[in-house]
């Protein structure tokens, strides 16, 4: 496990029962495990301690029977970022960090939590208050792949800090056919798994909407409008999310082929 000067990192899961396109999404089972289940499995090794925050008690009861915790918020959050603040409240405890992970994605890898961890090695001039992921389209990746509105793209300076996000692809490159852009050009896709310190937690989730964010209805823009870097770390690694049953089914493909 990385440990950069005894820095502790609270791993939250945000999962709520309710859901438009898929009620109950976390306790869909996939290969004879819950998805919460895999998630939990998959990121605790590599955490201080790992919980999940939940709005539901039926899923309350579920982690809790696997052996995991489980700790009961609000159903009023306007996102994730608040239900990991008032989880990590409640759940107390001496932690410098704490990771938001995705409930949905029920094979992330260990190597992006270390990575996003890494961000925080940092010196005294440069102290990373938040990191995220992001991804390299692939050539073979395609057009509409880069072009798809739901897959947030992300521009970075050249100290690998994110620098705007958008539903639109960005860079834009001129004079250059659309079809030649993923060859000729590199473009990153976000990955939305977030680290926070715990005081900057707090001022983020405190922070009104901002034009930009309502704009592309794009939380981190917030973040960012108000002045807050956003520190990335690059994974090679496409992450399997279930947003649909349809989804699900494929991602039990995935499970035969991959695990």
């Amino acid at each position: 496990m990385y440990k950069k000067n005894g820095m502790r990192f609270l791993g939250i899961i945000p999962a709520r029962y309710a859901s438009t396109r898929f009620p109950g999404k976390p306790l869909a089972d996939i290969g004879g495990k819950l998805m919460i289940q895999r998630v939990y499995e998959q990121v605790k090794p590599c955490l201080d301690d790992v919980w999940v925050a939940t709005d539901d008690e039926r899923i309350r009861k579920a982690v809790e029977d696997f052996g995991g915790k489980a700790v009961m918020t609000s159903d009023q959050h306007r996102s994730g970022t608040d239900r990991c603040l008032e989880a990590s409240r409640k759940i107390g405890g001496d932690y410098d960090v704490v990771i938001n992970i995705q409930g949905d994605e029920p094979f992330i890898q260990a190597i992006q939590i270390e990575a996003l961890k890494a961000c925080f090695d940092t010196d005294a001039e440069k102290k990373t208050c938040l990191a995220t992921l992001v991804k390299a389209f692939a050539a073979n990746d395609g057009l509409d792949a880069l072009m798809n509105i739901n897959t947030p793209k992300v521009v970075l300076n050249l100290k690998g800090e994110a620098m705007y996000f958008s539903r639109s692809v960005i860079p834009f490159m001129r004079g250059i056919p659309q079809e030649e852009w993923l060859s000729k050009g590199c473009f990153y896709k976000h990955i939305g798994i977030y680290a926070y310190r715990m005081e900057t937690l707090a001022e983020i989730a405190a922070l009104p909407q901002s034009p930009m964010e309502l704009a592309e209805s794009l939380e981190q823009l917030r973040w960012l409008e108000n002045g807050y870097p956003i520190q990335t770390a690059v994974t090679d690694i496409e992450n399997v999310a279930v947003d649909t049953p349809d989804d699900l089914e494929k991602i039990r493909q995935y499970l035969k082929t991959k695990f």
